[in-house]
């Protein structure tokens, strides 16, 4: 069987039998169970993410010549704080739930959801970490120092002392990186490598349709980033490396669930083929084990396209072969 031959039977077959396979009703706790740690590490990055937002940023000198790249007007945000989570993880979840309800694989919708609050969560606790560390003041910094527009600095060491609100002035240290950019990448990047794999955008056949599709949450991403520079909470360099964090952090996090999506079973998560590969030291004893018998075939199917991906492709030894033949050696 040729590897081009393995793509169209996994491509045809898997929409059929794994139809109500394993849902949450019959394997749910099994798998949550298997993964407790997984939830306690993000219950503890939610403490953490929740620290680092009370303390205290480094106060970053800020001399008199410095205030002029830094008196940008102050605007509300174009896109709200409430709705980046509303991005970055709701918008993932229903397109995760939506997937379940049709395909009814609870293996990918645990290790979906739990690799999207992963990529969110680790995303945010770095990006707080490196504002809080960093310390770098946002492009409207002297209206947030200075609200009555009169500069006052210390006689001495010429850093600015400034009269505003304290909490409006400890946001003001927070401008690098863009956390909107960064959570924004983080939780729609891991959903346009989900749905890669699930629209087999790198099955080879030039389906041009299905890349638009996988663009579109992260165009809506860099839409993100690019308010933040327009409302003049950020430099670009802070929107730059916010999305380039974002989307790291999501690489990472879907790869650790999921194989790469132009993998021949870039399709399904890791725990899955797993549970196949366990699957096959059981022997089934009724005819009610059809079905697991023919999720069995369809891992060794994919076993068996995998180990041919991995051949050179490039390997030029039948075209030199045949053109051999036709000379006469």
């Amino acid at each position: 069987m040729s590897e081009a031959e393995c793509l169209l039977l996994n491509q045809m077959r898997m929409p059929e039998i794994q139809l109500g396979a394993h849902t949450v009703r019959s394997h749910g706790v099994k798998v949550a169970r298997t993964h407790m740690h997984d939830w306690i590490i993000l219950l503890l990055l939610i403490v953490i993410e929740v620290i680092l937002n009370v303390i205290e940023p480094f106060h970053r000198f800020v001399g008199v010549d410095m205030m002029t790249d830094l008196k940008y007007p102050m605007k509300d945000n174009t896109v709200p704080f409430w709705a980046v989570p509303m991005l970055a993880i709701m918008l993932p979840v229903f397109v995760i739930l939506v997937y379940y309800f049709i395909r009814k694989d609870v293996y990918d919708l645990h290790h979906a959801i739990l690799g999207l609050l992963f990529s969110v969560l680790i995303t945010g606790v770095i990006t707080d970490a490196i504002k809080d560390a960093v310390g770098r003041p946002r492009p409207d910094f002297f209206w947030r120092c200075f609200p009555d527009g009169k500069r006052v600095f210390d006689p001495v060491t010429k850093d600015v002392m400034c009269t505003g609100i304290k909490s409006v002035i400890k946001e003001g240290h927070k401008s690098f990186p863009s956390g909107h950019t960064s959570w924004s990448f983080a939780g729609l990047g891991f959903l346009a490598l989900y749905l890669s794999g699930k629209i087999r955008v790198f099955d080879r056949q030039g389906h041009v349709a299905k890349l638009c599709i996988v663009f579109l949450p992260l165009l809506i991403a860099a839409l993100v980033g690019i308010s933040r520079v327009d409302d003049y909470w950020h430099h670009w360099q802070d929107v730059f490396a916010g999305g380039l964090l974002g989307l790291t952090v999501s690489s990472f996090c879907y790869l650790q669930f999921f194989p790469a999506p132009y993998e021949v079973d870039g399709w399904g998560a890791h725990a899955y083929f797993q549970m196949l590969a366990e699957s096959r030291n059981v022997n089934p004893s009724n005819g009610s084990n059809v079905q697991q018998a023919e999720l069995e075939s369809v891992y060794v199917d994919s076993q068996h396209c995998r180990e041919l991906s991995r051949v050179n492709t490039h390997d030029s030894s039948p075209i030199l072969e045949g053109t051999n033949g036709r000379m006469g050696y």
